[in-house]
């Protein structure tokens, strides 16, 4: 059996009209699961309230903090183990990024960090995007943030 006639994958097949053995794929084919980039919401696509917000933030600590930080600074755990260090997501190109961009680095990775589209379901991409969003407004909230009638404690000093 191991001495067959048999073509290899992308073998010169001269009967074949494409002139390989392998079949091309059809135009517009897209690996079952994926999403073309146009079609991805450019902002989250959910009403953002404290169930999927607390969603996020378990996600978030499960799959992102181990390198991001549980406060998302970069300055994870892994990083000190010999991983490359992320970004934070306070720098300027984060903070300025779309909601979509989150969500295709979750789906696709980036640079050193690899895919989590197999192990993070689109639902929960976006909750982290959300978890991620409160996280940078928590580092660069104002006073003014802060609805009508809500008043900080007194520090006692």
């Amino acid at each position: 059996m191991y001495t067959q006639p048999k073509f290899t994958p992308y073998a010169a097949d001269p009967r074949a009209p494409h002139g390989t053995s392998a079949r091309l794929l059809v135009p517009g084919v897209q690996a079952r699961g994926s999403v073309p980039a146009e079609q991805i919401p450019e902002s989250i696509p959910m009403p953002i309230n404290m169930a999927l917000l607390k969603r996020g933030q378990e996600r978030f600590d499960i799959y992102c903090a181990p390198c991001h930080s549980p406060v998302g600074d970069g300055d994870g755990i892994l990083p000190q183990y010999g991983f490359p260090s992320p970004p934070s997501y306070f720098n300027d190109r984060l903070l300025g990024a779309s909601d979509r961009h989150f969500y295709q680095v979750i789906t696709n990775g980036k640079d050193k960090m690899y895919s989590y589209a197999d192990r993070v379901a689109p639902r929960d991409r976006w909750a982290i995007v959300a978890y991620i969003r409160a996280l940078q407004r928590s580092q660069h909230a104002h006073l003014s943030d802060l609805p009508a009638g809500v008043h900080l404690p007194e520090s006692g000093q």
